[in-house]
């Protein structure tokens, strides 16, 4: 996975890879309220700065299953 500036602006595909999680997925949290929103970058762009999702992966409880 490439190196991201703290405050890099990071399209959906990064999102996405970063996650694990998909489209639908992301955008079901952002309507409620439980991931970062998107940025507007331009007429039919958007992005999401880099810092707060990596804070919000951070904060996920993630446990393995069957170890």
């Amino acid at each position: 996975m490439e190196q991201h500036h703290a405050n890099s602006i990071l399209r959906l595909a990064q999102v996405l890879e970063i996650t694990g999680l998909g489209r639908s997925t992301i955008y079901d949290l952002i309507r409620r309220g439980e991931f970062p929103s998107s940025r507007q970058l331009g007429r039919r762009a958007v992005g999401w700065i880099s810092s707060e999702i990596f804070q919000w992966v951070a904060s996920r409880d993630i446990s393995r299953k069957g170890g």
